[in-house]
């Protein structure tokens, strides 16, 4: 056979990574954006006396370097979409991104925690008016970036006509530590308010103890659901069984092996083991699958049932 007819047969495994998206694009604003405000917030928290707003800085920081990471997932997945060295793609980097954004948000709420404790035992003098304003400007700056982040249907949400939804997991990484670092905001605001106005001072490190507990279940939340997809058991029992009804519908064919996963944002991989007493070529097995779009990589193996033997249904 020859080069020319053989490529026929053959297709990518890029499965929407080889383009830049506009998750990557609005990821390196948001970059910027953080390790800007990041600068801004430390020597403002030195300058005024401020731990709260100094804590917050060192926060932003940690996350913009785990945006970096999103951002450098991206362009990790887009470059490598057609090595062959990935059997089925580079999908999963997204994942993998959004892993460990969550890992880095469990270190930020655990120092923030820890940060929180030691000032409530160890109060010191803070310049509140001073440090209010660079708050306020420092929440503006996250939820621009949150407005930057957010899931859009055409881009980092996808949802076919089966009603199957798949996210970003690497934007959503990202999104989650912008909402985190809003989040600290609104606490650094409130805690400096209360200090400001009704001399709670101990209200500054109350508050850091509610945030990293909030960032901690969202953290939590993100290292389940990638986790899930790094491991291919993020694809629920409801879409297996989809997939085998469009199988099994067929004579008395009857599936043996089944195993789905992701591979990337928008896309899932089967391979399919079928049986039957009269089986037919793997071409017709995959035009059963043919109305579920997010299928794209589909591998029949086909296996004839003895004369005799019952095929169990």
């Amino acid at each position: 056979m020859h080069q020319g007819e053989l490529r026929r047969w053959q297709h990518h495994h890029a499965f929407g990574t080889r383009a830049r998206t506009q998750g990557e694009r609005r990821t390196r604003w948001v970059v910027g954006l953080t390790l800007i405000m990041m600068v801004v917030e430390i020597a403002a928290g030195t300058a005024f006396g401020s731990m709260a707003l100094l804590a917050d800085g060192w926060h932003m920081g940690t996350h913009a370097a785990a945006l970096g990471a999103a951002a450098f997932a991206y362009a990790y997945a887009r470059r490598h979409a057609d090595d062959p060295r990935y059997s089925f793609g580079t999908g999963k980097v997204g994942a993998l991104g959004g892993f460990a954004s969550a890992t880095g948000l469990a270190v930020v709420s655990l120092l923030i925690f820890g940060e929180s404790a030691q000032r409530l035992s160890s109060p010191v003098a803070i310049r509140f008016d001073e440090a209010i304003a660079v708050a306020c400007v420092g929440l503006a700056v996250n939820l621009a970036c949150a407005l930057l982040l957010r899931e859009s249907h055409g881009d980092a949400a996808f949802e076919d006509h089966h009603h199957h939804h798949h996210h970003d997991h690497n934007r959503r990484g990202a999104y989650l530590h912008v909402l985190a670092d809003a989040l600290t905001s609104v606490l650094a605001i409130a805690a400096l308010s209360s200090g400001r106005l009704l001399g709670w001072s101990f209200m500054d490190p109350a508050m850091g103890v509610v945030g990293s507990l909030v960032i901690a279940r969202w953290s939590w939340g993100l290292l389940r659901d990638t986790g899930r997809v790094l491991l291919d058991a993020e694809v629920p029992e409801a879409r297996r069984a989809e997939i085998r009804r469009a199988i099994e519908s067929d004579a008395d064919t009857r599936i043996s092996d089944l195993h789905v996963w992701r591979v990337g944002p928008q896309h899932l991989a089967a391979i399919v083991a079928v049986v039957a007493h009269d089986p037919r070529e793997p071409d017709h097995y995959k035009r059963l699958l043919a109305g579920q779009p997010d299928l794209v990589h589909v591998t029949v193996e086909v296996q004839r049932c003895p004369d005799g033997a019952g095929v169990a249904a």
